[in-house]
């Protein structure tokens, strides 16, 4: 027999072996101290009170500036940088950013107008809904499907004590929790009226009822709340709604006229989830994208204009539908459709449905809801359960795209109210924390508990989040500390949890509760 002190030893070694094996990439951010091109060597400040450190950059290193690939010579000392190692401790990518931090520096005065930031193009995927002017909000989480606002919104900075000024509220909604889309004067949403499921449309200056249609659809009862739960998304004169038992169906904008309907469960051979379908159709193109999670139809692509199949994607293992919706991004030249099933993140080619790829390491069993946001060839999506939030780097070869992830975080456990990058930073909450990471390093900068848990939007350097009990607080986009600057109880609240998203359209602060809507003027 080995001797006890030699066969303890080769289990060591083993173990090591596999640790190492296995070790997710490791990260390094802060700033350029020096760069060295000619030695092939970057000295970085790491953020905090952490030591410098001199990184070995080989010719094989991918280096990207603001998204584009660069030179180690293009460098430039303060610049923002993540480095990315193996488990020897070998660089595997450099990310470089030139946006500046933000300072703690005290408000402007408001004799003075705030200089808006023009948000860099890489912070979105790059699906942008064809319905709307600019200030609208045309579908879910935004223009850009990122949870940003139309740029330059004009909100105020701070709110008084006693919250924004209301401008209107409108009622007979029906239950759901479904948010609402802005478009061309007027509002969009969704709602049970007794054993009607209808697609409502308002006039965004006062709130009156403009039109409402049955989306055909049967009611949906459930003992967590009734009712549908999609955002309706515009795209030029249709408006596209999903309601909870599958229904989809298009309408004219102007007066509700429906021009076409099909129910994605029963023709994709889907069944519905738990809790309903919930999720928000993308219009991309002539193609409305959805995910059904039939056999052979984990996602399809419809032709907007009458609803007929272009082509369907089965992911393997035939997932059923999660929670979420799902966005566009582009990718080296590859265009795909992502979104969080019943089982993982998935992406699929948008020209013919091709599956690309998938990961589940931050999917949990129960229900995954949140949507994936996308930032520089990044993607990052979290689940709540315990589970966490992972980051993904995309690079695309061809027609294919390769998935590595950089790391899994147990500091993101969103579990519905989604997630905002801004400047290279995420924000949202890790169950009833509100909390801030470095997207490419996955860093937490700060954690703060007083907004609870709830729904995240982002609009002119400023955050709102809508705590799932009603309360609503404004913060600073801040990457350094937290930065209160406002907050206000919703008034005629329901007994309903608070689950519809916060939405920002043409200066205005729109808030869904069931039956209600409410609108505040939050313009400076």
């Amino acid at each position: 027999m080995l001797n006890r002190r030699i066969v303890l030893g080769l289990v060591g070694l083993l173990c090591g072996w596999i640790i190492a094996s296995t070790a997710w990439a490791a990260g390094t951010s802060g700033t350029i101290d020096s760069v060295a091109a000619n030695g092939k060597k970057i000295t970085v400040q790491p953020s905090g009170d952490k030591p410098k450190r001199v990184f070995s950059i080989a010719d094989s290193v991918k280096l990207t500036i603001d998204g584009k690939a660069a030179k180690l010579s293009d460098l430039k000392v303060g610049q923002q940088i993540s480095v990315f190692t193996n488990s020897s401790d070998m660089v595997t990518s450099v990310i470089v950013r030139n946006e500046k931090e933000k300072t703690d520096a005290p408000p402007t005065p408001k004799t003075i107008p705030k200089p808006k930031k023009t948000e860099p193009a890489a912070e979105t995927s790059s699906d942008e809904s064809g319905g709307g002017k600019p200030g609208d909000s045309p579908q879910f989480r935004g223009p850009r499907r990122d949870g940003h606002s139309a740029n330059g919104s004009n909100i105020a900075n701070r709110w008084p004590s006693s919250g924004p000024k209301p401008a209107w509220s409108a009622g007979g909604l029906g239950a759901g929790f479904a948010a609402v889309s802005v478009a061309n004067g007027r509002v969009f949403t969704m709602g049970l009226v007794g054993n009607d499921e209808k697609v409502f449309a308002l006039n965004e200056r006062d709130g009156r009822p403009a039109w409402s249609v049955s989306t055909g659809g049967d009611a949906y009862r459930n003992g967590t709340g009734d009712g549908p739960r999609c955002t309706p998304t515009v795209d030029g004169d249709r408006v596209y709604a999903l309601g909870a038992n599958g229904d989809l169906v298009c309408l004219e904008a102007r007066n509700g006229q429906r021009r076409w309907h099909k129910n994605i469960l029963r023709e994709f051979d889907g069944a519905n989830i738990q809790w309903g379908i919930c999720e928000s159709p993308l219009i991309d193109g002539e193609k409305v994208i959805v995910t059904p999670g039939g056999r052979g139809a984990t996602m399809v692509a419809l032709n907007k204009a009458n609803g007929n199949v272009i082509w369907k994607s089965r992911a393997p293992g035939d997932p059923k539908a999660g929670y979420a919706s799902a966005i566009a991004v582009d990718v080296g030249g590859v265009r795909q459709y992502v979104n969080f099933t019943a089982r993982g993140l998935v992406g699929v080619r948008a020209n013919d449905g091709e599956f690309l790829w998938q990961n589940s390491t931050s999917a949990n069993g129960t229900a995954n809801c949140s949507a994936p946001v996308f930032h520089e060839n990044h993607v990052f999506y979290g689940s709540g359960y315990g589970t966490g939030g992972s980051c993904l780097r995309l690079e695309s070869n061809g027609n294919t795209t390769r998935v590595e992830e950089l790391y899994k975080t147990k500091d993101m456990k969103n579990h519905h109210g989604g997630m905002v990058v801004v400047n290279g930073f995420l924000y949202g909450c890790d169950e009833n924390i509100l909390t801030c990471l470095d997207l490419l390093s996955g860093k937490v900068m700060w954690k703060e508990r007083s907004p609870g848990k709830g729904s995240i939007t982002f609009a002119d350097d400023m955050l709102i989040i809508r705590n799932e009990q009603g309360p609503v607080t404004l913060i600073e986009a801040n990457s350094q500390r937290y930065v209160e600057k406002g907050n206000f109880d919703q008034p005629n609240r329901s007994r309903r949890q608070s689950w519809a998203y916060p939405v920002v359209a043409n200066g205005h602060l729109l808030l869904r509760d069931q039956e209600t809507l409410l609108c505040y003027d939050i313009r400076r």
